[in-house]
């Protein structure tokens, strides 16, 4: 079973230790420089309203550093999971053949291309495996009669068993809990409708880990298919989370069940009752297995391919989703938290994972807001204006901590990306997709605390290429962002006629990162 390697082949031995000595501390360097600079903002104040920024700002700092430490600790512990992996899989048993379990191999869809939903069902029928002993299953919820109808053809073709559903209730958790009512395989492995499978030995290769009875469920790397230039650095953002926070995770048994391209054991299903039906059900079974006191595997390899998120409002949507769900799981995850009866470790792990989203993009526009609160205000902050240049070397020192800051917060997406994409402009667009997600993600927690249905992000996908009526569509679906940039640009100008230019670049900057939602849209559609 050949290890997909978390590294590229030209980055053993050595090498190895001397990328992680020189990244990981550099997440420290982040947070804690940027924790600085918020004491130097409350070091400055000297009125009521500046020490609330000040407090404002070290309260953000202190949430960002232990992010940045968790960080640096899941990508320096990444690199121990592939001997860890390794000697796992040399003390695996091979499957008896002639006792092979049985297998259910489950498709959800909604509303999705036949075309693209049959390429993929073929290369799953190709899955090297005992035919008997594999049953297959299209649990198809869309709305759509003519898509509906298409899918009957298809399971008749290719003699698939069909499950229909009169409505959506619990989404895609509530289609996999439908189709229990109906299957009595031992092991359910689910696929995405997109994704095709690359790798036949799916099944025989995971199969083994389950001869441990205590493991719930086994997953592999998720990737997409080559794309553009969007589409390859979206990749970046999961490869990120699967090549290292995933394979750390492991390490302490919380690596989470990413809802396909995986095998589930139906005994685990069972005793957890079934999927929680949120909108990410796999976090919330991944969880709720860790507490039934199961074991979990992850392998890093590569079995199937997705189709390349090609579009920014799919890629929005799916962010939107992943905000909404991880914010929901953040609450759940406090009121059944148990943190006496875990390691500080796992709590770590999923209070980050919950919570992971928010921060990167809350925090942003927080900082932003706060940053425009530092301007406003009457701060005795370095400047370089068009008459003189005030320094006062105690506060110059502390005020470049906060440049330090970003610039880390910069580098760390360019030198990752570098070093294992070989790409600078994947790392940079990952940076500018941070920003330009910051308003729909932070939208998308909120909508979760106000209670209610989970109403989407409301962006229409655009079709329509280079044309005035698609530039207005795109100003319309990102009216947030716009009216968030344009109010910086105010702000903006407001500084510059007060000769502080230095803040005005600041915020100037501001404007710019939180507009490019528009420009993305616009762009890639």
């Amino acid at each position: 079973m050949g290890l997909y390697p978390l590294i590229n082949d030209n980055m053993r031995g050595k090498s190895e230790f001397n990328y992680r000595v020189i990244v990981a501390p550099i997440f420290v360097i982040m947070s804690l420089s940027g924790l600085a600079f918020s004491l130097y903002i409350l070091y400055i104040a000297n009125t009521l309203y500046l020490q609330f920024l000040g407090l404002g700002f070290t309260i953000l700092s202190f949430v960002s550093m232990i992010f940045g430490i968790a960080s640096a600790l899941w990508y320096y512990k990444s690199y121990d999971y592939e001997k860890y992996f390794e000697n796992m899989n040399k003390n695996l048993k091979k499957l008896d053949m002639k006792k092979l379990p049985t297998v259910a191999v489950v498709v959800p869809v909604y509303n999705e291309d036949s075309n693209m939903v049959e390429k993929s069902l073929q290369r799953l029928l190709e899955i090297d495996y005992d035919k008997s002993k594999l049953k297959f299953y299209l649990l198809d919820d869309s709305t759509n009669l003519k898509i509906r109808n298409e899918m009957k053809e298809l399971c008749k073709k290719y003699k698939i068993n069909l499950i229909l559903r009169g409505d959506r209730r619990g989404l895609k958790a509530g289609a996999l809990n439908n189709f229990l009512k109906y299957s009595k395989e031992e092991f359910v492995a689910i696929f995405d409708s997109d994704e095709k499978l690359v790798n036949k030995g799916f099944l025989l290769d995971l199969l083994p880990f389950f001869k441990d009875k205590q493991v719930a469920y086994v997953q592999t790397e998720k990737t997409y298919a080559r794309g553009n230039l969007f589409s390859d650095s979206v990749k970046v953002f999961d490869a990120v989370f699967y090549r290292f926070i995933q394979a750390a995770r492991a390490l302490n048994n919380t690596a989470i069940f990413a809802g396909s391209c995986g095998i589930i054991r139906r005994a685990a299903l069972d005793a957890v009752g079934n999927f929680p039906e949120y909108v990410v059900e796999d976090t919330f079974f991944s969880f709720e297995c860790k507490r039934h006191g199961y074991k979990s595997v992850y392998v890093p390899k590569v079995y199937a391919l997705g189709k390349p998120l090609k579009t920014f409002t799919e890629f929005a949507k799916q962010q939107w989703r992943y905000n909404y769900g991880g914010t929901q799981f953040f609450g759940y995850f406090l009121k059944k938290g148990e943190f006496t009866k875990r390691s500080a470790l796992s709590n770590l792990d999923y209070l980050t994972h919950g919570f992971g989203l928010n921060y990167i993009s809350i925090v942003l526009v927080i900082y932003t807001l706060l940053s425009v609160g530092v301007i406003l205000s009457a701060l005795p902050i370095v400047h370089i204006s068009v008459f003189s240049t005030r320094i006062n070397s105690t506060i110059f020192g502390l005020e470049m901590l906060g440049l330090l800051s970003f610039s880390a917060s910069l580098l760390t997406p360019l030198l990752l990306s570098r070093i294992y994409f070989r790409s600078w402009s994947k790392g940079l667009m990952v940076f500018f997709l941070n920003y330009s997600l910051a308003i729909v993600r932070t939208r998308a927690a909120l909508a979760t605390l106000l209670g209610g249905n989970d109403p989407g992000s409301g962006w229409d996908r655009l079709k329509i290429k280079t044309s005035k009526r698609e530039l207005l569509r795109s100003i319309a679906n990102t009216k947030a962002e716009i009216t968030f940039s344009g109010v910086l640009v105010i702000f903006a100008i407001i500084a510059y006629m007060r000769y502080n230019i230095s803040a005005a670049t600041w915020i100037g900057f501001y404007a710019v990162m939180f507009s490019l939602a528009t420009v993305f849209i616009y762009k890639y559609g």
